[in-house]
C-alpha cells in the first residue's frame, strides 16, 4: 500500500473510458472455455434443428388437423431461427 499512488479528485471525478474498460475486461477467457462454451451453444442449436423438426414431423397430422393460426411453415421457422439463434451464440463465442 506504501507504493500505491492517491489519485487525484479530478481523476476520480471524470467517467472512465469505456472501450478501455471492455479491452481490460475481454481477456479473461482460455481456449479451452471458449472451445467448450462455444461448441455447448453449436450443440444445441444442432440438437434443437434436428429434433424440433422431427417432432414436427411426428406432429404433423395433429397440426395441421388443428386449424391453427400457426401452420407448420410458422412453426418450422421458428424451431430453425431459435437454432441458428443458438448458432450464432456459438460462433461469436469462439471468437469474441
Amino acid at each position: 500500500m506504501a507504493g500505491d499512488k492517491i489519485p487525484s479528485i479530478y481523476s476520480l471525478d471524470r467517467p472512465e473510458d469505456l472501450k478501455t474498460l471492455l479491452k481490460e475486461d475481454r481477456g479473461d477467457d482460455c481456449l479451452g472455455c471458449k472451445l467448450v462454451g462455444g461448441g455447448a451453444f453449436l450443440g444445441l442449436g444442432a440438437y434443437t434443428y434436428f429434433s424440433g423438426h422431427s417432432q414436427l414431423e411426428q406432429q404433423k397430422a395433429r397440426i395441421l388437423a388443428s386449424k391453427s393460426m400457426f401452420g407448420m411453415r410458422s412453426r418450422r421457422m421458428g424451431i430453425t431461427g431459435i437454432s441458428l439463434g443458438l448458432a450464432w451464440m456459438g460462433l461469436w463465442r469462439f471468437f469474441r
